[in-house]
């Protein structure tokens, strides 16, 4: 008999938050962005919650109008590295620009991360929205966003061919034969296409996981079939249940179309809960975030998505403008979402710019409701499992192990101890089979 299906939880660590006021909350850690004993009292927090990972968004192109986290914040594999020093079961993953950077450094970078942690490793893949980002690494522009994906797609072919330069077997380490690998098991990669040329072998071994597990968050055409074909996870924001589920039933038909188990990729919905021991309670945190906001920043962190438009010259509350092409090249597949809700629901764009920046929560409740949420959300086909951000409220991934994961538990939803010591074993894909062997040699 096959194991109960079981939710998958992912703590977001997002420093003072994603929102360009959430640093204001009286609780707010201030310098949380590089305050090393924040991001480590959160990720064991959720290793305690027995939580599948941790995440760690990142970009390379900042401006002053940028949302304060994005303005100073670690760099992920840095961070990431130091966390699995501090933690030992939960896995760990991290955000790079396929757009900007280089396979060789990625691919030994995570390998190394997943050596250090055990095999907990995990790469979100994202080919960077902010069309600025070229000015920061010598290009006149930014690629277009059909030529990112394909970027992409070769990126992550020659970043998986680097992984396994080495078979499992191939370091033999005999001192008394003076033999410390086989020659016959190290493999150079020999890659010339498109956009890179590489040679390899790379310079370190698979980890005991075989290969990072590839994240993504697809909300485009062109990112939907990335992580159909690629990812072991997606992530994604939906407002409503029936809009997950349309993405969901999507996602999964598209990774059958392209060979594999649907069942091998995770849906994990973002979510920031807002947890109160009474309805009363957490309606009046809800609130308190609200507080928090001015239209100038609201307006600002609708603008960083139609690539840093200045929206402050327009009419507040007249109908949202007609943007033309304007942010197409950057954050596609959000930008298509907000266009379409300010149509059909006749929004001004001061309505816009706040419900953008301070969307309505679902999960806001008493630790019961969230939990039934959650449930129904899960069980309907809605999502896999959850990512847990807490915008700045530094109790937040605390007050959600303490108060709802018992409750998920005891429904059986959620596991009480991890099972496994590697991010493929909590997520439960298998490990796969170097390219150069005939079999497992682990088997």
């Amino acid at each position: 008999m096959s194991k109960a299906r079981k939710l998958k939880l992912g703590g977001l660590l997002h420093g003072v938050g994603v929102g360009g006021d959430n640093w204001k909350h009286p609780d707010a850690v201030t310098d949380a962005g590089v305050n090393f004993g924040f991001y480590k009292k959160q990720a064991q927090a959720a290793e305690a919650g027995k939580f599948d990972f941790v995440f760690v968004g990142d970009s390379v192109h900042i401006t002053p109008k940028s949302t304060p986290h994005h303005l100073n914040r670690f760099e992920p594999l840095t961070v990431l590295s130091a966390l699995a020093a501090v933690t030992s079961k939960i896995g760990l993953v991290g955000t790079v620009s396929v757009s900007y950077t280089e396979p060789f450094n990625v691919a030994r970078q995570f390998a190394s991360l997943d050596h250090i942690s055990g095999g907990r490793a995990g790469f979100n893949v994202v080919t960077t929205a902010l069309e600025g980002t070229a000015g920061n690494f010598g290009r006149t522009e930014h690629l277009a966003h059909d030529v990112r994906y394909r970027l992409a797609n070769e990126f992550l072919e020659v970043t998986k061919g680097l992984w396994d330069s080495w078979e499992d077997d191939a370091f033999i380490r005999d001192k008394q034969s003076g033999v410390f690998f086989d020659n016959e098991k190290l493999h150079s990669l020999n890659h010339k296409g498109e956009f890179f040329s590489v040679t390899g072998p790379l310079n370190i071994a698979r980890s005991n996981q075989g290969q990072s597990v590839i994240f993504q968050a697809g909300v485009s055409e062109d990112g939907r079939n990335f992580a159909a074909k690629y990812a072991s996870a997606v992530f994604v924001i939906n407002d409503s249940i029936d809009k997950a589920k349309q993405y969901y039933q999507d996602v999964k038909q598209r990774v059958a179309n392209f060979g594999r188990s649907p069942d091998e990729l995770s849906i994990l919905l973002g979510i920031s809960p807002i947890i109160g021991r009474t309805e009363a309670e957490a309606e009046q945190k809800y609130q308190e975030k609200l507080s928090l906001v001015t239209i100038e920043n609201a307006l600002m962190e609708l603008g960083r998505m139609f690539s840093y438009f200045d929206f402050s010259a327009y009419d507040l509350d007249s109908s949202f403008p007609d943007m033309g092409e304007i942010g197409a090249n950057s954050a596609k597949g959000t930008i298509v979402a907000i266009k379409k809700m300010a149509k059909e629901q006749n929004m001004t764009l001061r309505q816009v710019a706040l419900a953008f920046a301070t969307p309505r929560n679902t999960f806001c409740g008493t630790a019961e409701q969230v939990a039934d949420v959650m449930q129904q959300w899960f069980e309907e086909g809605a999502a896999d499992g959850f990512m847990i951000g807490v915008e700045g409220v530094p109790t937040g991934i605390e007050d959600f192990v303490e108060h709802v994961v018992p409750i998920l538990q005891e429904r059986n939803l959620f596991r009480t101890e991890y099972e496994h010591d590697t991010l493929r074993g909590h997520l439960g894909i298998d490990i796969p089979v170097n390219r150069y062997t005939k079999h497992d040699v682990r088997v």
